[in-house]
């Protein structure tokens, strides 16, 4: 039995492969340059809801490989600055400060605060999304704690206008999680772009305006 897991793992693996190669949003994201098709989510989220512009100060969480920083700094150009923070290794990019830290700590504070210069935050990012263990008991509550906390970090450095975007997953959580950025937000806006998949519970909540 441990040999037909191991060889249904396998298979597994090599069918998320061939449905990721075979992904026009992959095809599309590679042809056009960006880093990972996450770039066509934030895209497509900026065009509708005019997130990104010159000169804002945008701060990405666990930012690596780097496809929405990418977008975002040519977005609010050279009189903008892009702070991107994540514990993993990511290749440098134009326009774009990179801290290989953890958000999450005193130090990790410390080195966005220092790299903003005390600017104030437009825009805070989060895409991130814990390893997955296929296992939902597992997952969704570390995927919530992800997105708790970047919004702690959102209402630390956010100002009175600021926009927060976190990627969140349907399920035990979410609901709670939405009801907190409704009573600290003015707005909260729930965005499922293109690029996400049709059967993923991905979703991204876009809240606008921090009230506390």
């Amino acid at each position: 039995m441990a040999t037909c897991r191991r060889r249904r793992r396998g298979c597994n693996s090599r069918a998320r492969r061939s449905r990721h190669e075979s992904d026009p949003f992959v095809r599309r994201a590679r042809a056009e340059g960006w880093r990972s098709r996450a770039a066509l989510k934030l895209e497509a989220i900026d065009q509708r809801d005019g997130l990104l512009r010159p000169g804002q100060v945008v701060v990405d969480l666990g930012a690596a490989p780097g496809g929405w920083s990418q977008l975002a700094a040519p977005r609010v150009g050279a009189s903008g600055l892009v702070v991107a923070i994540d514990l993993l290794e990511m290749e440098p990019l134009p326009g774009v400060t990179f801290l290989h830290a953890d958000f999450a700590t005193d130090e990790g504070l410390r080195a966005v605060e220092t790299a903003l210069e005390g600017r104030p935050v437009d825009v805070v990012l989060s895409d991130m999304a814990p390893n997955l263990t296929g296992h939902s008991a597992v997952d969704q509550p570390a995927a919530m704690g992800l997105a708790e906390l970047a919004a702690e970090f959102a209402g630390q450095f956010l100002h009175k206008d600021g926009d927060f975007l976190v990627k969140v997953f349907h399920g035990e959580g979410f609901d709670a999680f939405r009801a907190d950025l409704n009573r600290r937000f003015s707005r909260v806006l729930s965005r499922k772009p293109d690029a996400s998949r049709a059967g993923s519970r991905e979703v991204y909540l876009l809240a606008r305006g921090p009230t506390v």
